[in-house]
């Protein structure tokens, strides 16, 4: 979540690392089990921008050894040990790793926050022969028609809080951002969590929007909305499905 120089690291999240780490959805089992079949080998993977290491302990059951990197020291302290997966301070476009050691690189709801040209400069110097390049990203989400109601409020409420980067996590966004490798098309993959009231407020807390939206006013607009929410979701400890548009794009050199 930094650069080679030309662009200061924008940090939105290393003030809410803990909430992040605990409300952030997970990303599909079946995700890091297509991962694996990717590459020649499976001896190291690199979840580059990890925060709090979500991807990285995913990839761990498929490979040897994975190294998550981030520029937030506060975004690898909230993730939790597993063996296997080592973290350490750098940014996506620094790696502390020699040439062409790395067999899949990932970087998960993050390449809009990258210098594109380092980083793909430095994919192509670390991936091993056979290696790819893995780059996701998922959309708002979707739950039930009064829940997505509610939350489309809350998004009106935040909208002008948006980090500029936020408009290339769309779908059109997303295919818009520089791909400058051997692309290959992804199976559709889904992304659906089973969610309790609690749940989908921790995550909303989250949205870069709403921690800038707080630094700005000193009003949270999530907690000013439970009743909103709570009328919509019904018992709130009630679990509901909420699903996100998940999109995947496989790079080589």
């Amino acid at each position: 979540m930094n650069d080679a120089g030309s662009k200061r690291f924008k940090d939105y999240f290393s003030g809410h690392s803990a909430l992040y780490a605990r409300y952030r959805p997970t990303y599909p089992a079946a995700l890091y089990e297509y991962c694996a079949t990717l590459p020649a080998r499976t001896a190291l993977a690199l979840d580059c921008a990890t925060g709090s290491g979500q991807a990285a302990r995913g990839l761990a059951r498929h490979f040897g050894r994975v190294l998550g990197t981030d520029a937030s020291p506060q975004q690898l302290i909230a993730a939790p040990p597993l063996s296997g997966v080592f973290l350490a301070v750098a940014p996506a476009e620094r790696t502390p790793v020699a040439d062409h050691r790395v067999d899949l690189v990932m970087v998960a709801q993050a390449l809009h926050w990258l210098n594109h040209d380092a980083f793909y400069a430095e994919v192509r110097r670390l991936l091993a022969p056979g290696g790819a390049l893995v780059a996701t990203m998922y959309d708002f989400l979707e739950c039930a028609p009064e829940i997505d109601a509610a939350v489309l409020e809350l998004r009106a409420a935040v909208e002008p809080y948006w980090p500029p980067e936020r408009a290339q996590t769309t779908k059109e966004g997303f295919y818009r951002i520089a791909f400058p490798l051997v692309e290959q098309a992804s199976p559709p993959i889904a992304m659906v969590q089973q969610w309790t009231l609690e749940q989908m407020l921790g995550y909303l807390s989250t949205w870069s929007a709403v921690r800038r939206f707080v630094a700005a006013n000193g009003v949270d607009p999530v907690a000013a909305r439970v009743a909103l929410f709570e009328s919509a979701w019904g018992d709130p400890a009630a679990v509901r499905a909420v699903r996100w548009p998940l999109m995947v794009r496989i790079g080589r050199p």
